[in-house]
C-alpha cells in the first residue's frame, strides 16, 4: 500500500517492545471487548455551541469575499457574493476531504489493519456514533485527527508513527479522543476555522502584491509596506482561530474520550509519548492547520508565526486533569 520504508523510527527507543499490530487475542481480536453504551458521553450545550460558532465562521468567510470584492466595484460585489456562496458551501460539503489531502491520507480497510478498524468500531458503538472513514498518512510523527460535516461524514487518520509508537491500549484512547470531537461537532468547526484563517492570509498576500502596497525595487519580493501588512493580518488571522476554537475543546475530548474507557491514564500516557515524540520528528503542516491534531505537530519547530495559532493547552495541563481522573 505504501512505499519502501523510510528507515526505523527516530524515537524507537521508548517505543514498546511489542507493536499494536500484534497484540491479539486467540481468535485474532482486540484484547478488550466492546461493552454496553450506558448514556451519552456528549454535551448538548456543546453541541449546540460549536454549531452557533460554526454558523458565524461560515458568515464570516462568505462576507469576507463579498468584502473583497467590493474593492473592485459593483460587479466585484457580485463575483465576491458568489465566491462567497461557494466557498461557504464547499467549507460545509468538502472540508472533510480539503483535510485529508492536505495531510496526504489514504484509506484503509480492515482487512489492512484489522485491530485499527476493531478499535474504532468498538468506540463509536459505545459512544453511540457511526462507524466513520478511517485513514493513514505516512508522517513518522505520531499524530491523528478527525474530520467531517457531522457524525455520519466523519473521518479519523492516524499516522504510521502512531501505530507504531502505542499499545492497543494507548491507541484506543487516541482514537477515543478522536471521537469525542466527532460527537461534540468541533470537527466542522476545525476545518471551517482553518479556512477562514487560511483565506485571510491569502486576502494580505493579494494586497501585498499591489502597486502600492507592495512597491519594491526587487520585483520577485514584496515591498515592505507589503510585509508589515503580513506581519498585522497574521495576528488577526491567529485571533480568529483562538476565539473559534477554545482551548477546552481539548480539555472536553480528553474528558470524552477518559470517560469511554472508564480511566483516564491510557490517554495521559499517550500523550506524554506523543508529545515526546513530537519535539523531534518533525511534520510539515500549514500553521492554520496545526489545531486540527491530537498534539501540535510544530512543537519541533516551525518558527514564530506557528506559535501565533497555537490553539492546544499545555500537555503537561492535559496529563495533569486526566491523572485526577477517577475510572468510571
Amino acid at each position: 500500500m505504501f512505499a519502501a520504508d523510510p528507515g526505523p523510527m527516530p524515537y524507537r527507543e521508548f517505543a514498546p517492545q511489542m507493536t499494536w499490530p500484534y497484540e491479539m487475542d486467540s481468535r485474532g481480536r482486540s484484547p478488550f471487548g466492546r461493552a454496553p453504551r450506558r448514556r451519552s458521553y456528549f454535551s448538548p450545550a456543546r453541541v449546540g455551541w460549536n454549531g452557533v460558532k460554526t454558523a458565524v465562521l461560515l458568515a464570516g468567510l462568505g462576507g469576507l469575499l463579498v468584502m473583497l470584492g467590493s474593492l473592485f466595484g459593483d460587479l466585484g460585489i457580485v463575483v465576491g457574493l458568489i465566491a462567497g456562496l461557494a466557498a461557504v458551501g464547499g467549507s460545509y460539503w468538502f472540508s472533510d476531504r480539503l483535510a485529508l489531502i492536505a495531510a496526504g491520507a489514504v484509506p484503509v480497510g480492515e482487512r489492512e489493519l484489522p485491530i485499527y478498524h476493531r478499535i474504532v468500531e468498538e468506540l463509536a458503538a459505545e459512544a453511540g456514533l457511526p462507524m466513520p472513514r478511517l485513514y493513514v498518512t505516512r508522517d513518522r510523527q505520531p499524530n491523528a485527527f478527525a474530520t467531517g460535516r457531522n457524525p455520519r461524514h466523519a473521518a479519523v487518520a492516524v499516522t504510521e508513527g502512531l501505530l507504531e509508537l502505542l499499545p492497543p491500549r494507548e491507541l484506543k484512547a487516541v482514537l477515543a479522543h478522536e471521537l469525542a470531537h466527532v460527537g461534540n461537532r468541533d470537527i466542522l468547526l476545525t476545518s471551517i476555522a482553518a479556512a477562514l484563517a487560511t483565506a485571510i492570509g491569502f486576502l494580505a498576500n493579494m494586497l501585498g502584491w499591489l502597486p502600492l502596497i507592495g512597491s519594491s525595487d526587487d520585483e520577485e519580493n514584496p515591498g515592505p509596506l507589503a510585509m508589515l501588512v503580513t506581519v498585522l493580518v497574521a495576528p488577526i488571522a491567529a485571533g480568529l482561530l483562538q476565539l473559534a476554537l477554545s482551548r477546552s475543546r481539548e480539555f472536553e475530548a480528553d474528558r470524552t474520550g477518559a470517560e469511554l474507557l472508564g480511566d483516564g491514564h491510557p490517554l495521559a500516557s499517550a500523550l506524554a509519548k506523543i508529545d515526546h515524540a513530537a519535539r523531534f520528528v518533525p511534520m510539515t503542516v500549514e500553521p492554520s492547520q496545526a489545531q486540527k491534531y491530537f498534539i501540535n505537530p510544530l512543537r519541533g519547530g516551525g518558527g514564530n508565526l506557528s506559535m501565533l495559532f497555537l490553539t492546544h493547552p499545555p500537555t503537561e495541563e492535559r496529563i495533569a486533569r486526566l491523572i485526577g481522573r477517577t475510572a468510571g
